[in-house]
């Protein structure tokens, strides 16, 4: 099967979208951005590969079990492979870990084993349906955990807390450059058991299981043509007519998403990005932020790291805010110490994030003025459009400014960069 690949390298994540010849999209692939793009690059594509097996197993049990509906057990699977890739790759980390530590560090080892040791007992927890993760990224996981639990081992044993961070310190880079081997069809096979369990709901012997998993796994997904965009697109090995810049692509994805789209708002993790678009997807004006990454999704992780949260976390908790405070600056640089001085004045930690995000949206539309405005359909995409505080800040602002408007967010809208530069790859071929 002819396959279609589009990578968006972000300066914070790397996404890939897989579409096959009639333009429909199997796979979706995320991971964090690292020094090395080439290898978030090959990580972000083997996900998408991966959700493109998950695509076709899922319709091979439908058409078994006569069309019926295959989320839940679906999403059992894709729980089971990535708790596969996690003990994978915790495994993976343990072993770095103790090749760091010194030779006679006895002590540290044994503290090593025990951190780890229970990171491997709680792991299963984590991938549970309905389980809250800081985060879907291994470094954010294994990193949040080591830093808790081992505070904890180095109290019981007497080992120097600083040198068990130093020691994952030193070993994290290394392992994030040595992805998942893959080994799809065994990840599958141990997690069979769950689906073979509900099949009788769905009228499916273990046989027909079986045969649905070995089908598409034999399917043979041929990388015909990939386009790179994003962030770190010049850092990929492709020749010119691979690449496409990001105003392009995200374009592009959001007219595939919202086919009315005329005015598209992509906040990311480095930059704000304005762009009006014909009704062919054809970028009419666009326009960015400065060199400054303020009120970017940068900020946002920088104000989590303040408070020692998870930045899925703030949104839900600017929600409950009953004002909002009045931030006068969205620059990095000083995010903490304006933080700090408005908890000293008394303010609520959710009011505080509640004015946070007014002023990261006022600034965004501020760039999407300068683009020509909005004109209905307005699309609003990246990882920041995953913020339910910010989407609320938006419409409010949206409502305020310009009245009445539909405003498209799609639950994958973090993959618009990526699907504009699949379907640029799958039309490359019929030009």
């Amino acid at each position: 099967m002819k396959c279609y690949i589009g990578i968006d390298l972000g300066s914070t994540t790397t996404k890939a979208v897989l579409m096959d010849e009639d333009y429909e999209v199997l796979g979706q692939g995320i991971t964090n951005s690292r020094s090395n793009y080439a290898t978030a690059a090959a990580v972000a594509k083997q996900e998408a590969r991966i959700g493109a097996r998950l695509t076709l197993f899922s319709r091979g049990l439908g058409s078994a079990a006569g069309g019926g509906d295959m989320a839940g057990i679906m999403e059992e699977i894709e729980l089971s492979i990535r708790l596969e890739q996690f003990l994978e790759q915790l495994e993976d980390l343990h072993e770095t870990c103790k090749s760091h530590a010194e030779p006679g560090a006895t002590g540290l080892l044994e503290a090593l084993d025990e951190v780890f040791g229970r990171i491997e007992a709680e792991a299963p927890g984590l991938f549970q349906r309905g389980a809250k993760r800081k985060s879907d990224f291994f470094r954010d996981i294994a990193g949040s955990r080591v830093m808790q639990i081992g505070e904890d081992v180095a109290k019981q044993t007497g080992v120097s807390f600083d040198q068990l961070l130093n020691t994952y310190d030193k070993s994290i880079i290394d392992v994030e450059n040595r992805p998942p081997e893959g080994g799809l069809a065994e990840k599958f096979q141990h997690c069979l058991g769950r689906v073979i369990e509900r099949a009788p709901e769905f009228d499916l012997s273990e046989e027909k299981v079986q045969a649905a998993m070995r089908d598409a796994l034999d399917v043979e997904i041929e990388e015909t043509y990939v386009v790179g965009t994003g962030y770190g697109r010049v850092t990929l090995p492709f020749p010119k007519e691979h690449i496409r810049s990001e105003i392009l692509c995200h374009g592009l994805g959001a007219h595939v998403m919202y086919a009315n789209t005329r005015t598209v708002l992509d906040i990311g993790g480095q930059d704000t990005k304005a762009i009006q678009v014909d009704a062919e997807g054809i970028v009419e004006n666009f326009q960015m932020n400065d060199r400054c990454a303020a009120g970017c999704g940068r900020y946002l992780g920088y104000i989590a790291d303040e408070m020692n949260m998870g930045l899925h976390e703030l949104g839900p908790m600017a929600m409950k805010a009953t004002k909002t405070v009045r931030i006068n600056s969205t620059c990095t640089v000083f995010a903490g110490a304006e933080f700090r001085d408005r908890l000293a004045l008394g303010e609520k930690r959710e009011d505080i994030l509640a004015g946070l995000h007014r002023a990261i949206i006022l600034r965004a539309m501020s760039i999407v003025s300068r683009s020509g405005g909005i004109n209905d359909e307005f699309t609003f995409t990246g990882g920041v459009a995953n913020n339910e505080a910010a989407v609320r800040e938006l419409k409010k602002v949206i409502q305020e400014n310009y009245g009445d408007m539909t405003i498209n967010i799609d639950p994958a809208s973090i993959y618009t960069g990526a699907l504009g530069a699949a379907t640029f790859a799958r039309r490359a071929l019929d030009n």
